[in-house]
C-alpha cells in the first residue's frame, strides 16, 4: 500500500521503546496500538484518495452516494444519512451541496416533515456511485495486505474496539427458527 521507499526502522516501535524507558510501560502498548491505528487510517486513506481523485470525488462524498445507491430508490432522509453515516450533520449538509451542485443527488422536501429534507440519488449518482466502487475495489479494497484470516481477525478487534467505545450496541440473538 505504501507509495514511498519503507524507513529503516519502524517509528511506531521505537516510540513504544522511548514510552517504556521513560516509565511509561502501562500506556507502551496502548500508545503504540493507537498510532498504529492512525497511521494505518493515513496509509489507506491515501489509496482511497487516489483511486477517486479521477472521478473528482472524496471518500466523503462516495460514502453518500454508496449509502443512496444501496437504497431501494435511492431516497433517503438527510436525518438517516447522518445517521448512518455517523458524522456531523454539517459533515452532510456540505457533501451534499457540492453532491447537488454536481448534478449526482437532489432534495426534496420530507413528505411530513417541512423541516427535513429527503436526498435523491440521480441516475448520474448512481452511475458514479458503481464506478467508484468498482475503482474502490479494484485498487483498495480487494489489496488491503492482509490474508483472509488476518482481515477477519482485523475486522473482529476493530469491531469490539468500536462497541467498547459506544459506537453500536451488541446485536441482539436471533430467535431460533421454527
Amino acid at each position: 500500500m505504501a507509495r514511498r521507499a519503507p524507513l529503516p526502522v519502524d517509528p511506531i516501535a521505537e516510540a513504544r521503546r522511548q514510552w517504556v524507558a521513560h516509565g511509561w510501560t502501562a500506556a507502551a502498548d496502548g500508545m503504540s496500538a493507537v498510532t498504529s491505528i492512525m497511521r494505518a487510517q493515513q496509509l489507506v486513506l491515501a489509496e482511497v484518495d487516489r483511486a477517486l481523485r479521477p472521478l473528482d470525488l472524496t471518500f466523503a462524498r462516495y460514502e453518500l452516494l454508496r449509502l443512496l445507491a444501496f437504497t431501494r430508490e435511492g431516497r433517503l432522509p438527510m436525518a438517516s444519512a447522518t445517521a448512518r453515516l455517523q458524522v456531523h450533520p454539517a459533515s452532510v449538509t456540505n457533501a451534499v451541496a457540492r453532491l447537488e451542485q454536481d448534478g449526482l443527488v437532489r432534495r426534496e422536501p420530507h413528505p411530513h416533515d417541512g423541516r427535513a429534507a429527503i436526498l435523491v440519488l440521480t441516475d448520474d449518482g448512481r452511475d458514479l456511485a458503481e464506478t467508484a466502487t468498482d475503482a474502490l475495489n479494484d485498487a483498495v479494497f480487494s489489496r488491503v495486505g492482509l490474508e483472509d484470516g488476518q482481515l477477519a481477525q482485523l475486522i473482529h478487534v476493530l469491531a469490539r474496539l468500536r462497541q467498547g467505545a459506544g459506537d453500536f450496541r451488541p446485536p441482539k440473538p436471533l430467535p431460533d427458527p421454527l
